[in-house]
């Protein structure tokens, strides 16, 4: 560069009036290269710094973020899972959308409870009052009788198992993201896991088996297996209240018979939710409600919605058809 130049045409010129050596001007060519590097890097030291304190501004500010979600209770509790809405309105304030309007309905322990209908209809709404994400702005959300602000917000979330359409896997073992929270848990639990989430079969074709890594978000697998090893790690916690929502709606149809009918089993006493617009993810639920912009359209059992002619049943042959099709 212009440095080692500038160098040695100075260190000619005092060379030949004899006041350094050629050895002088070999160890300033030296310093020259040693000091090169560093110099160069500060801009890109520079830069890095000021990228870090833009993204460590916006960290600060969803750190510095206070929710509206009041944890009043300080005792934990063993939940049942008993669940009543009176009259439950909610409207997101972000958006102004309201996405519940008097929605009433009443579920009991060992019961399941099915919610179908189109996209923004409010049924994901309904998953998000019950795990307290946020608070209802009329009617009353009651667990166990008692009012859900009453009860402890940690212990309520950790008996709920919740499994979201969009599935979030760390760059982790199969193991470890079924495991989750619950690290200590035997390889026999997580296999029995995997197997009621009927992933088990998949999990022993992969060279590593359980040990086998997902990559970044669960690139390595199918939505369907992703979707899976989600619902085995929901199902692991043996939770008081299971949630489902649209958690099914990348797996075939025979799959989500066996992961419906292992579920049945895994929550005899507990109470399951189950989000879905497909009827065949809903119809073996004890209570069933057809919602649209916010409101409950119909509510029953499979045969009985069948047996009234109205939304429930049009949806049904809808879906029949394109089936047929398929």
């Amino acid at each position: 560069g212009l440095s080692t130049i500038l160098t040695i045409y100075i260190g000619g010129s005092e060379a030949i009036q004899g006041r350094i050596t050629e050895g002088n001007i070999a160890q300033f060519l030296l310093y020259i290269g040693r000091l090169t590097w560093p110099i160069a890097s500060l801009g890109w030291v520079t830069s890095l710094i000021q990228r870090a304190a833009a993204s460590q501004a916006r960290i600060n500010e969803f750190l510095e973020t206070r929710t509206s979600i009041s944890n009043t209770a300080a005792v934990a509790e063993q939940i049942r899972g008993d669940i009543e809405f009176r009259n439950v309105s909610f409207t997101y304030a972000h958006s102004g959308i309201k996405a519940l309007d008097r929605v009433s309905f009443h579920i009991r322990p060992g019961q399941s409870l099915a919610i179908i209908g189109r996209t923004g209809s409010g049924k994901s709404s309904i998953a998000n009052l019950v795990c307290r994400l946020y608070d209802a702005d009329e009617g009353e959300i009651l667990i166990d009788g008692k009012s859900i602000k009453d009860i402890n917000l940690y212990s309520l979330r950790s008996q709920i198992g919740y499994v979201p359409q969009e599935v979030f896997l760390f760059s982790d073992t199969i193991a470890n993201n079924i495991a989750f929270s619950s690290l200590s848990e035997s390889k026999e639990v997580i296999a029995q896991a995997a197997k009621d989430a009927a992933i088990y079969s998949s999990i022993i074709e992969f060279p590593e088996k359980f040990e086998t890594m997902v990559g970044e978000r669960g690139i390595t697998l199918s939505g369907g297996q992703k979707q899976r090893i989600s619902i085995a790690r929901a199902i692991l916690r043996q939770p008081r209240i299971l949630i489902f929502d649209d958690c099914l709606s990348a797996v075939d149809t025979q799959t989500e018979e066996e992961i419906l009918h292992n579920l049945a089993r895994i929550m005899k006493g507990r109470t399951s939710i189950i989000i879905s617009h497909r009827v065949s993810s809903v119809k073996q639920a004890s209570h069933i409600l057809v919602m649209d912009n916010g409101r409950i359209l119909e509510e029953g059992t499979h045969e009985q919605l069948l047996g009234r002619k109205g939304a429930y049943h049009q949806l049904h042959l809808k879906q029949l058809l394109e089936e047929e099709k398929a």
